[in-house]
């Protein structure tokens, strides 16, 4: 039986009725059409669904979409402003740090709570950060200076 619920999502509040088994990711991307979050391997371990339920980073295939009753989510659809890419982004595409891409959603949301706490991290404090977020494409050093320059950026 379907439950109504009502979440954030980038800023638009959403009422939906869904089944109790849903995931987080299942509405995200199947009732919501933000597809920019990823489903990887469904447990837990790739970090590709990481999304900001408020504020905190999550896997979105672990979470039933009736436990974000009353959230604010954020997705990786909600750091472009207007369509410009925001300065995490930017970085991203500039060191390289996206090839396959399927990773780079989870990794942007993990590193946009980070540089929201720690505004100023060491190379250490990024890895630790990072660490739930699976690549295998990019060997994780373009993705850790992508980061360091963003924050360098933000704080000059």
């Amino acid at each position: 039986m379907k439950r109504i619920i009502s979440l954030t999502i980038n800023s638009v509040l959403y009422e939906l009725a869904v089944e109790p088994r849903r995931t987080l990711l299942e509405l995200i991307r199947q009732d919501i059409g933000l597809t920019g979050t990823k489903k990887g391997c469904g447990i837990g371990d790739c970090g590709g669904c990481t999304v900001l339920v408020d504020g905190i980073p999550t896997f979105s295939c672990l979470m039933l979409a009736i436990q974000a009753e009353g959230c604010e989510v954020e997705t990786v659809e909600g750091l472009a402003t207007d369509g410009q890419l925001n300065r995490l982004q930017e970085a991203f595409v500039e060191h390289g740090a996206i090839q396959c891409g399927f990773c780079t959603p989870g990794m942007l949301m993990t590193s946009t709570e980070l540089l929201r706490h720690n505004p100023n991290p060491t190379e250490q404090n990024i890895r630790e950060a990072i660490s739930g977020n699976l690549c295998r494409c990019t060997g994780y050093q373009k993705i850790v200076e992508a980061i360091q320059h963003a924050s360098e950026a933000d704080n000059e």
